[in-house]
């Protein structure tokens, strides 16, 4: 089973939100997952953080082979960055 760390868009048309998912490569992105590792918002309004990710989580699936989307990696420096 090849495990990914992945993004998964929720919230309404215009304002998009997304969730960083482990799973299943072989799954639809929005469909079932192992794990929700945290939340990502693009356009941050008022009191809404742009980041909110669980990186103790997300290392630990790194270290048991789980390979992050090029977008999720951008998330994790975001993460990173604001801790």
């Amino acid at each position: 089973m090849a495990v990914v760390i992945r993004l998964a868009r929720f919230g309404t048309k215009h304002a998009p939100k997304y969730r960083v998912t482990v799973a299943d490569s072989r799954r639809y992105v929005t469909g079932k997952f192992l794990e929700v590792l945290g939340t990502y918002n693009p356009t941050p309004a008022g009191q809404d953080k742009k980041v909110v990710l669980d990186l103790a989580k997300t290392q630990e699936w790194i270290k048991k082979g789980a390979q992050p989307s090029d977008r999720v990696k951008h998330v994790i420096k975001l993460a990173e960055a604001t801790k």
